[in-house]
């Protein structure tokens, strides 16, 4: 099979704490033929340096522009047929660029092809270990139709990028790779995920870090997903099952407040809650599956407990400040009418 020249592209701001770490990950791939490309994006952390120690290609921009800025600098900057991206947090797979080149060459230049994170993170915490085992499951449920391709791990064609317009600067702080893959779909290109194609992602999560990003991502997903009109998609990581999670919490909380208010019977409303928690378990059974295969049944209890108990107050948090965004942001100026 061709072995394509492949770019790796890896943007940074500030990730001095493990940029050497995905820099030498990914120099240590066993294919033959690749560059890495380091855009630095105005880091005020000493990243630098530690970038320089390394053999890459090291990209400076003269003024903050964000990751999408970042990587489409470096694929300006690039020699590679194929363009691998992933994050400065991120390691790569031995393995992950010869799988990328098998499947895209396979495809042809039609398709995009993503990876996702190992089970096993680089960390070892609880937190960490949800995260990641709940990434990798929700990103490879749907292989052959996914609905995005995430940048931990994308692989495309040079031309096919370039064709596409790269990933959009002027958008929000996270969730490009989302709007990018929905726009190569759009245009009449494949999406496809691979289980071969691994990064073992540096997290480092406390409770309030793992809280913390399910509110921010859940926030600007609302956003952008009323825009799209595409709020009920099972969109990777925003699941059907993950949704499905979030409102048997509702409920449940709706239950309790209406027992405490009405004077309902315990056992009625015992009843009623174990019901709802049967079908979130009915419906969340292969991830709590995955919980238990990767951590052991310990592991299992403690994530399905923090998934369906705690991660869910931060996803509502995020729900409602992502809904009151967007009606800010599509709400007419003072004093003007809607046309």
């Amino acid at each position: 099979m061709e072995e394509k020249f492949i770019s790796v592209i890896i943007p940074n701001r500030n990730g001095s704490a493990t940029i050497g770490l995905s820099i030498e990950a990914a120099l240590a791939s066993d294919y033959p033929r690749f560059e890495v490309i380091v855009v630095d994006d105005c880091s005020t952390d000493g990243s630098v340096e530690v970038i320089r120690r390394y053999p890459c290609r090291l990209v400076r921009l003269a003024a903050h522009g964000g990751a999408s800025k970042a990587r489409n600098r470096g694929a300006q900057e690039s020699r590679g047929e194929l363009l691998f991206f992933t994050d400065a947090d991120c390691l790569l797979a031995p393995g992950a660029l010869a799988a990328a080149n098998r499947i895209a060459t396979g495809q042809g230049p039609d398709a995009a092809v993503g990876g996702t994170y190992t089970r096993v993170p680089y960390d070892a915490g609880f937190f960490s270990l949800f995260q990641s085992v709940f990434v990798n499951y929700s990103e490879l449920k749907r292989k052959d139709d996914p609905d995005y391709l995430a940048t931990h791990a994308l692989a495309i064609d040079a031309r096919t990028f370039e064709r596409a317009g790269g990933f959009a600067e002027e958008f929000m702080p996270i969730l490009e790779d989302v709007e990018f893959s929905h726009r190569l779909r759009r245009r009449g290109y494949r999406l496809m995920m691979s289980p071969d194609i691994l990064v073992q992602h540096i997290f480092n999560y406390s409770l309030r870090r793992s809280l913390g990003n399910a509110f921010k991502k859940t926030k600007y997903w609302i956003v952008y997903s009323l825009k799209n009109r595409d709020l009920l998609a099972d969109s990777g990581t925003a699941s059907v099952e993950l949704k499905l999670n979030g409102l048997v919490f509702l409920l449940m909380a709706l239950l309790i407040l209406f027992g405490t208010v009405s004077g309902t019977g315990a056992a009625a409303l015992v009843a009623a809650a174990l019901l709802l928690a049967g079908v979130n378990v009915a419906v969340s059974k292969e991830l709590l599956a995955a919980f238990s295969g990767t951590g052991g049944r310990a592991f299992a209890l403690r994530a399905a407990a923090y998934y369906m108990l705690v991660y869910p107050a931060a996803i509502w948090a995020g729900t409602i400040a992502g809904v009151l965004a967007y009606f800010r942001t599509t709400a007419p100026p003072a004093g003007r009418a809607p046309q």
